[in-house]
């Protein structure tokens, strides 16, 4: 085995300036940053919708085509409008199948330029009735053709390319139809069902992105209930498996001959650089509890929850504490965020200066403040008291526009374990 020098370190950082085709697949994909997430978190099954709801926009289409064929004065331009429509709805329908939810950028290129075609051949062959609203088809089903791209293009580019074509069809409304109160409300219908089902669309996988973004965080740090009172988290595991990783090569590369020694100056510093990692890591790992490593290694919680534990008490929560009180700080930020308002909340935790009860004196008391910021008591959710209730008795109060929850914690005493 001939030592390697690793493509990242501990901390996930891309080392070293090497040649792009050099690199592993993983490295790739971690370096480039601007790649879209395209068909992630299971978007993919929402395609299907849009391809059946397409599929029977496209037959409703041809339908009113064939309806007013007579009236067309060439309807030539129509119909293969709709051939190109109807080879281009097949096309995508079956690139996105064939290429596992991929969609690159010149296929992308190729069906704008596709349904920029479809719709000039559309508004040419009706351009003399002086009525686009009441006889475009193949120009309408053009914008809701972009439904079967949106869970594999990012949204900013489906929202430009539909935003465009509203654009055109307004503008040729307005060049081309004698607007009065009788036919503009035909145009504005037409142009509204050419852009509205794709903006609706988009606005859907967004949310729907968001919610199980959202979950998927939570699933990630509920995993930290039942670690010990000190213990690395998740992100730290994988670096540490990284750099054990990296340390058995080079040690194996010694042990075989492949790396002289005395080591050549770059694999020292490699080498140095790989002792000092690991001292960090077994360093950083002796204080942090799980509370922790679950509010910094959640997306949710890191940007709104800030954590004040100097004796690392919250590692004494037995598994259902922590559930009530990892619940009790989620829901607090969660309910704000799901109204667009933004919230922080403050979690304090000391030893508690208050006497045990009568009959559990093997317990230990903890004090821990919750001090919720932007937020109104009336509109917190009732399941978060229902998650306090599992931490321990608690007292609420309001003031300066925040919400303070002073519970009162029991839990085992270290000394007896």
């Amino acid at each position: 085995m001939i030592y390697a020098p690793p493509e990242e370190n501990t901390l996930g950082v891309i080392i070293g300036g090497g040649p792009y085709r050099a690199k592993s697949a993983t490295v790739r994909r971690l370096s480039n940053t601007d790649t879209p997430r395209l068909t992630s978190l299971g978007t993919g099954f929402v395609g299907v919708g849009a391809a059946v709801l397409v599929s029977l926009r496209a037959i409703y289409g041809l339908a009113w085509l064939i309806a007013q064929w007579e009236l067309y004065p060439n309807p030539v331009p129509a119909a293969a409008a709709w051939i190109i429509l109807i080879i281009l709805i097949a096309g995508t329908i079956t690139a996105v199948q064939f290429l596992n939810g991929q969609f690159p950028h010149w296929m992308f290129a190729f069906l704008l330029l596709g349904l920029a075609t479809v719709v000039a051949l559309d508004l040419y062959s009706i351009w003399a009735l002086r009525d686009i609203g009441g006889h475009a088809t193949a120009a309408i089903a053009a914008g809701m053709t972009l439904l079967l791209i949106i869970t594999v293009r990012p949204s900013s580019h489906i929202a430009i390319a539909v935003s465009v074509l509203g654009v055109a069809l307004a503008v040729a409304v307005v060049i081309n139809v004698p607007l009065n109160s009788d036919s503009i409300a035909p145009q504005i219908t037409a142009i509204s069902f050419a852009v509205l089902p794709t903006v609706i669309g988009l606005a859907v996988i967004r949310n729907f992105r968001r919610l199980v973004q959202v979950e998927l965080d939570r699933v990630l740090v509920q995993s930290t209930l039942t670690a010990p009172r000190f213990a690395v988290g998740m992100m730290a595991s994988e670096e540490l498996a990284r750099l054990d990783l990296a340390a058995e090569k080079l040690l194996d590369s010694v042990a075989n001959g492949s790396t002289r020694l005395p080591l050549a100056p770059k694999v020292a510093s490699t080498a140095a650089s790989l002792a000092t990692e690991l001292r960090l890591h077994l360093i950083e790992g002796r204080r942090e509890t799980w509370l922790y490593h679950a509010i910094t290694e959640s997306d949710l919680l890191g940007k709104a929850v800030t954590l004040t534990d100097r004796g690392s008490l919250a590692g004494l929560l037995d598994p259902g504490q922590r559930d009530g009180l990892l619940s009790a700080a989620w829901l607090l930020v969660a309910d704000t965020a799901k109204r667009g308002s933004r919230s922080s909340v403050h979690i304090t935790i000391a030893p508690s200066a208050n006497v045990v009860a009568p009959g559990f004196e093997e317990k230990v008391a903890i004090a821990i403040t919750i001090t919720s910021r932007g937020v109104i008591r009336n509109r917190i959710d009732a399941s978060t008291w229902q998650a306090v209730t599992k931490v321990g008795g608690y007292t609420d109060s309001t003031q300066n526009s925040s919400v303070r929850l002073d519970i009162e914690c029991l839990v085992d005493n270290p000394a007896d374990q």
